[in-house]
């Protein structure tokens, strides 16, 4: 018999949390509502959590573990489990959350967004994150980053919406040949119709959200979710009024970005000149 995967084992832990907060709420003679007003959720986040389409934090574990008097059991699973995540511990949720969105709005003001980012670029950037890397850690990590991809290509593929600022397109990640590969795949995404890519130029001048990343997550059966970061921490939010502001700041971004078309044609217009580069050297 062949040895699950550790991906799959990652699947089947969380998938044992949901249905174990289910037996135990059931058991503790609370409804999904009931359960959700003593850890300061509604009883939708309850359903969602027992059906595995949110994933607890371990804080929110805690709470459970106290009014289900089950002594920390809830709270050791969750962390055990974003311990084996290919992430880093602050994006594992968010990643997790992703392969069941309906709908992905992403801005990046200088890095590509992970979905669209090719092994090339992926590599490069995570030497540059960490120089004394190994060659293991590296290669995880471009795995998983291409793997995370895979969900913009399948058949039941979330629609994407991308942001980029110009500053994406022009800081050489990976020399000249990893860019215009790069920007190359973008723009084959973008005429294949399995994402919509706009960018925001240098003659824009001041932009909003100009802090970091943003994200907006949607789902079929659950609220949406919005997730910020910067260069060493991430925020998912659920906060339906905080998730509001979000969608109105990115609303902005697109709104000062330029059109899908002639954003293509900036994308395509640098991966030229990345090829022209990279044929002279």
């Amino acid at each position: 018999m062949s040895k699950r995967r550790p991906r799959e084992s990652q699947e089947a832990g969380w998938e044992f949390l949901a249905s174990e907060l289910r037996d135990r709420r059931l058991a503790a003679g609370l409804t999904q509502e009931e359960l959700g007003e003593r850890v300061f959720v509604s009883g939708a986040y309850i359903g969602a959590f027992e059906a595995g389409w949110r994933k607890p934090s371990p804080e929110l574990a805690a709470q459970f573990d106290a009014t289900l008097e089950t002594d920390g059991f809830f709270e050791r699973l969750v962390r055990k489990l974003l311990e084996k995540s290919p992430f880093a511990a602050y994006f594992a949720k968010a990643a997790e959350l992703e392969k069941l969105a309906t709908k992905i709005c992403e801005f990046a003001p200088t890095v590509i967004p992970g979905l669209l980012q090719t092994a090339a670029y992926a590599q490069a950037v995570t030497i540059a994150t960490d120089p004394f890397a190994t060659e293991e850690y590296v290669d995880e990590k471009v795995t998983s980053r291409i793997e995370r991809a895979r969900i913009l290509k399948d058949a039941a593929r979330p629609e994407y919406w991308g942001v980029l600022h110009e500053n994406a397109l022009r800081t050489p990640v990976g020399g000249p040949a990893a860019m215009a590969e790069q920007l190359e795949h973008i723009a084959s995404m973008v005429r294949a119709r399995q994402a919509i890519v706009t960018v925001i130029p240098y003659s824009e001048g001041a932009y909003p959200a100009m802090a970091g990343d943003l994200r907006l997550m949607e789902f079929a059966a659950a609220p949406p979710t919005a997730y910020t970061e910067t260069s060493f921490s991430g925020t998912l939010l659920d906060e339906p009024s905080v998730v509001k502001k979000v969608r109105r700041a990115y609303d902005l971004l697109r709104n000062a970005a330029l059109p899908p078309e002639a954003s293509l044609a900036l994308i395509e217009s640098a991966a030229e000149e990345y090829r022209r580069c990279a044929s002279t050297t």
